[in-house]
């Protein structure tokens, strides 16, 4: 597998998997300038994986600035899903590795991540994340 930023054409793969994710999830109205804002973003990558022509895997970073810490920043990701049929074949530790070697790159304290899925969360430990290192709360919009 290959590990790359997305690419404009991209889009419909993405919006696959990202129905994998989380299937009841709404898809937006037209994608396309929410995806054009995405791709210009330089704080975020969208980050896939491919297997010949086909996108197999994605996840998202975002390298947050930060005053503290010595002004070094922080990242986080989100949207992290593999396709249902190249699960279990180390595509998603591979595109975790990539995109934490990414947030050190750009010199990141620290990168975070959540899940809403407690059966993923052996997986994300596998990946070298720790659990309940800190809380995390979220609120959300009614």
């Amino acid at each position: 597998m290959i590990v790359e930023s997305a690419r404009e054409d991209d889009l419909e793969a993405l919006l696959y998997l990202y129905r994998e994710l989380s299937s009841h999830d709404e898809r937006p109205a037209d994608p396309a300038p929410i995806w054009a804002k995405l791709l210009a973003c330089e704080q975020t990558q969208v980050l896939v994986g491919r297997l010949g022509d086909s996108v197999v895997a994605t996840c998202m970073l975002t390298i947050v600035p930060n005053l503290t810490r010595r002004g070094r920043s922080y990242s986080v990701i989100e949207n992290v899903v593999t396709r249902a049929d190249h699960r279990g074949q180390g595509l998603g530790r591979a595109l975790l590795a990539t995109a934490v070697e990414r947030a050190w790159a750009a010199d990141c304290y620290k990168v975070c991540l959540s899940t809403g899925r407690p059966e993923t969360v052996a997986f994300y430990e596998a990946c070298g994340f720790a659990a309940n290192t800190k809380d995390f709360l979220e609120i959300r919009r009614p």
